[in-house]
């Protein structure tokens, strides 16, 4: 069965910054592209950073130069290293893939940043 899970979220001061992981099992990671989104209260889920299979990668201009998502095949997961976080970033994050014609997400990590 393939999995995504995420993890690293968490409680961060204004400023700060934090780490995602996306593992990814059940199939061949490195055939794979992946993108995070994230989900504030109230608010519609949005695309975030996506990279191709090829590790080339693209951001939404909200977080383009505080965000980098990064990949790795040997550890057949997903990173977002996320700095000068604000407020406004706030959400549940979630990596996704489009596993054989189906998008597959993960179960999302919490991501609170206090101002």
């Amino acid at each position: 069965q393939v999995q995504l899970v995420e993890s690293g979220g968490g409680l961060v001061q204004s400023g700060g910054s934090l780490r995602l992981s996306c593992a990814f099992s059940g199939s061949t990671f490195s055939i794979y592209a992946f993108g995070w989104y994230r989900q504030a209260p109230g608010k519609q889920r949005e695309w975030v950073a996506g990279i191709s299979s090829g590790g080339s990668t693209n951001y939404a201009d909200s977080v383009k130069g505080r965000f980098t998502i990064s990949r790795s095949n040997a550890k057949n997961t997903v990173y977002l290293q996320m700095n000068s976080l604000k407020p406004d970033d706030t959400a549940v994050y979630y990596c996704n893939s489009n596993i054989a014609a189906r998008w597959l997400w993960g179960q999302g990590t919490q991501v609170t940043v206090s101002s």
